[in-house]
């Protein structure tokens, strides 16, 4: 079920043929709490955005998100539904933003800090938080 009202940007064939190698497509209930995450404390650039889907760059990547209801007729939907926290086992690694600027924005707004920002042994400077739909979210940069 879609909720958009317009025709988007650009059709769903036409942005699949502009990606390339690894895509993230995150599932999630609410697209304006993730856009506002993604923009305040990751600091991406959103290409485009309605109530069913968006499209994410930034630090040389592209992601989008999807609705749940946009997967209501969806076999992994059943899943998702059932799966609490989401994302649970993958972090989402952010190479090239500040951590600890993300981490100082992320506190303000009251998200889940998992971990400080602090210099790791594989050379890396990171910190992990978590958004409002339960994913694990690491900005990080090569120190």
């Amino acid at each position: 079920m879609k909720l958009r009202k317009k025709d988007p940007w650009k059709s769903a064939s036409e942005y699949s043929r502009d990606l390339s190698g690894l895509t993230v497509n995150l599932l999630v209930e609410d697209i304006n709490l993730s856009i506002h995450f993604l923009k305040k404390i990751i600091e991406a650039k959103i290409v485009y955005q309605d109530p069913d889907f968006a499209a994410i760059e930034g630090f040389g990547s592209r992601w989008c998100l999807h609705s749940y209801h946009t997967y209501v007729s969806h076999p992994y939907m059943n899943v998702i539904k059932n799966s609490n926290p989401k994302g649970l086992g993958i972090e989402l690694r952010v190479i090239g933003c500040d951590p600890d600027r993300a981490e100082e924005k992320a506190r303000k707004e009251n998200y889940i800090i998992l971990s400080n920002s602090m210099n790791k042994v594989h050379g890396m400077r990171e910190c992990y938080i978590l958004d409002n739909n339960g994913f694990c979210w690491v900005p990080s940069i090569i120190v």
